[in-house]
C-alpha cells in the first residue's frame, strides 16, 4: 500500500521524477508516507544512472505538511521532533533536484521543496508556514531555508503570521527560479531537467555538492535551534489544543 503513495518515474537520459500521489491524504507527512519517502530518496541516492531528480506532487496540492495524528503525538510527547529528518535526506540527494510546486504547499511540505536546488511555483497556488497557527515554532530547517528563499522580512511575516501567500506575490520578491501559471510549471521543470541531464553525471555531482554546501550547513544550524524551541513548545498544553482546533489540509486553507 505504501508504495502507491510515492513512485519513481524514470524518464530519458537520467531524469527521475519523484511523484507524490497520496490523493486521500493530500500528500500529508504521515507515518506511512514518510516511510515510503525515505525509501524512495534512498533509491534515488543509490541510482548510478540518475542525473537529475524532479519532485512533483498532485495538481492541486504539492504537499500538505505534517498530518494531524503525527502532530498530536509530537504535542503529547510520544514522538521526538528530531525523529523527522526528511529535510536532510532531500538535501543530501547527490544529484541536482528541482521542486515543481504546481499545487499548494504547507509547512513541512513547503520546506521539502526549499531543500531542492531549484524551485518553481504556480501563480495561482498558495504557500505558507502554518506552524505557529498550531502553537509551535517552525521545524525541518524552515527558519533558515525560508529566509534564503524569500528574504529575511517576508520570511518573518510568513512564519510569525502563519498566513498563506499566493505564488504570484513571490514574483520579484524571492529567489525562486520561476513563478508561472500552474499549467506551465511542469513543462518548465522538465525542460530544465532535460538541459541538466545533458551534462556528465560526475560533474553534476561535484557541482551539486559544492553549490548546496551553504544550504546544508544552514539546515544543520537551524535544526539545533529549532529543536530547542520545540522542546518548549511541545510541553505547553495550549499547543495540543491549537493543533486539534486549527489543523486543516492545504486545499481547504484560504489566502
Amino acid at each position: 500500500m505504501s508504495k502507491e503513495l510515492i513512485e519513481i518515474q524514470r524518464e530519458d537520459d537520467g531524469v527521475l521524477v519523484l511523484q507524490m500521489q497520496d490523493k486521500q491524504g493530500n500528500n500529508s507527512l504521515g507515518y506511512a508516507f514518510i516511510e515510503r519517502l525515505y525509501e524512495v530518496l534512498d533509491e534515488i541516492t543509490k541510482d548510478e544512472t540518475a542525473k537529475v531528480c524532479v519532485l512533483r506532487g498532485l495538481p492541486e496540492v504539492f504537499c500538505a505538511g505534517g498530518d494531524q495524528d503525527m502532530l498530536v503525538e509530537l504535542a503529547e510527547g510520544q514522538v521526538e521532533p528530531t525523529d523527522i529528518m526528511l529535510s536532510r535526506a532531500v538535501l543530501e540527494i547527490p544529484i541536482p533536484t528541482i521542486a515543481a510546486m504546481e499545487g499548494h504547499a504547507v509547512g513541512g511540505g513547503l520546506t521539502l521543496a526549499l531543500c531542492c536546488d531549484m524551485v518553481l511555483l504556480a501563480r495561482e497556488s498558495r504557500y505558507g508556514c502554518s506552524f505557529m497557527n498550531m502553537g509551535f515554532t517552525p521545524g525541518m530547517g524552515t527558519t533558515r531555508l525560508l529566509q534564503d528563499a524569500v528574504g529575511e522580512y517576508l520570511a518573518a511575516e510568513m512564519m510569525l503570521g502563519g498566513q498563506f501567500i499566493r505564488g504570484s506575490q513571490f514574483e520579484q520578491r524571492s529567489s525562486f527560479n520561476h513563478v508561472l501559471p500552474r499549467e506551465k510549471v511542469w513543462n518548465k521543470a522538465m525542460q530544465m531537467a532535460g538541459r541538466i541531464a545533458e551534462k556528465p553525471r560526475f560533474a553534476l555531482k561535484l557541482l551539486k555538492h559544492n553549490l548546496s554546501m551553504r544550504k546544508r550547513l544552514a539546515f544543520e544550524d537551524a535544526r539545533t535551534s529549532e529543536a530547542a524551541m520545540h522542546q518548549i513548545c511541545f510541553t505547553q498544553p495550549e499547543t495540543l489544543a491549537l493543533i486539534r482546533e486549527n489543523y486543516a489540509p492545504a486545499h481547504s486553507r484560504k489566502s
